[in-house]
């Protein structure tokens, strides 16, 4: 199967699913957090998605594509550490956190893989 867009790759899949999730669960983190924590989380968990677009359209130029998928994977974990804190603030519960937490380490092993052989992903002039 040919992939067009980057859309179509399970991690940009999982990647959008918890950035939404993220998104709905932190309109409940209260009001004091508005401006640090919950601005902070919702954007990591968006930059999953956009860095992995962005290598996506880079995928011509193995260093570029390969930056862009280290940033998404820093975002990524920059996700899971806020979770850390949601769950050790009592924002989101032990379900939640659980849930949300194993969808980051998937994001994270997915990423990794692609980083470990980007091969398959890029553009070959060929």
């Amino acid at each position: 199967m040919l992939i067009k867009s980057a859309k179509e790759l399970k991690v940009y899949e999982k990647g959008y699913a918890l950035a939404m999730e993220v998104f709905k669960l932190s309109k409940g983190f209260p009001a004091e957090e508005r401006f640090a924590f919950t601005s902070q989380i919702r954007r990591s968990s968006r930059s999953v998605c956009l860095n992995l677009r962005e290598a996506w359209a880079k995928r011509r130029y193995e260093a570029h594509f390969f930056s862009k998928l280290t940033d998404c994977d820093g975002e990524n974990s920059e996700t899971d550490s806020s979770l850390d804190f949601a769950w050790d603030s009592g924002y989101i519960t032990d379900q939640q956190y659980a849930e949300l937490a194993t969808v980051c380490e998937e994001i994270g092993k997915m990423l990794g893989s692609m980083l470990r052989n980007p091969g398959p992903f890029l553009i070959s002039d060929n």
